[in-house]
């Protein structure tokens, strides 16, 4: 068995052992709960052989982990990510660079700027919870995320730790989610910027979550061929709250638009519905965007 089998090569098969690769996580960087060091030790006790990191809008966290895979002799290999946040059509579109390299300067100082902006965004979404009788929630987000890349997600943490709203989800169906009080809409890069710079830095750039964006199908067709002709070279084809119907259809859109197919948790913190690894397979006739990789030792 080759190391790019899909979930439905091994099911007839007396030998269950096949390479997991879960290819879209985040650590403390951004707006994950494990540091780089813990999350890489997760990743290893889940069985994944191949992982990505891909925090928003950095690449901060990844030096930790290439040093704690070193230092632990970690048996598993390690891909540089990132995930980026653009604008398209009024929607955020996320963008996931594998394979970057992280000395390219050119891509740091793309990243730079885009932490900047989410700066920037936060002040704002600060000043509007404050005119809603939510005083300190810029502050409070700032003082949990530290020095990473300052999200949504850390004013929904302050919010909850505050008891303004019980859970995450209220928070950003309440405040955060677009037309929301404390919603400002972001001023990212577009998605061919994206993924030139992706490009330049030696990676290749894949579309993360596409069904995640609430659109039609025309709309997702539109997207995915503004992807496509951009220089895209994959979409995310499995993740683990997904059914084989839905798997089905993104590699059809894969196959209709020249885009390989990727897989990932989206892990940000432990929970019930969600963990490295974990139900990742792509359909047998989907191409994955690890195809042109390196060989993994099984």
């Amino acid at each position: 068995m080759g190391p790019y089998c899909a979930f439905s090569d091994f099911l007839s098969l007396d030998i269950l052992y096949f390479m997991i690769y879960d290819l879209h996580s985040h650590t403390t960087a951004s707006d994950g709960s494990l540091s780089p060091a813990e999350l890489v030790q997760r990743a290893v006790e889940h069985r994944v052989d191949v992982f990505a990191i891909t925090d928003h809008d950095t690449t901060n966290g990844l030096q930790e982990a290439h040093d704690t895979i070193a230092a632990h002799a970690l048996p598993i290999t390690l891909i540089n990510g990132v995930e980026v946040s653009t604008n398209w059509q009024n929607h955020e579109i996320h963008v996931i660079g594998l394979n970057v390299d992280l000395a390219n300067p050119a891509l740091q100082a793309f990243l730079a700027e885009q932490r900047s902006k989410r700066e920037v965004r936060a002040i704002e979404m600060g000043n509007r919870l404050a005119k809603a009788r939510i005083p300190g929630a810029y502050e409070g987000a700032k003082a949990l995320a530290g020095d990473a890349s300052i999200t949504r997600s850390h004013f929904a943490k302050y919010l909850v730790e505050q008891g303004v709203e019980n859970t995450f989800q209220n928070v950003f169906k309440r405040f955060l989610a677009k037309g929301k009080t404390g919603y400002v809409p972001p001023n990212w890069a577009t998605i061919e910027q994206t993924i030139e710079i992706i490009h330049q830095s030696g990676g290749q750039a894949v579309l993360a979550h596409p069904l995640q964006y609430k659109l039609s199908t025309k709309w997702i067709k539109r997207l995915l061929a503004v992807f496509e002709d951009a220089g895209g070279d994959a979409l995310e084809v499995g993740q683990p709250q997904q059914g084989i119907a839905e798997r089905t259809l993104l590699a059809s859109y894969g196959r209709d638009y020249n885009l390989a197919g990727s897989v990932g948790s989206d892990f940000h913190r432990p929970s019930s519905w969600t963990e490295l690894g974990r139900n990742l397979y792509i359909p047998k006739d989907c191409t994955p965007v690890w195809s042109s990789w390196p060989a993994v030792k099984e």
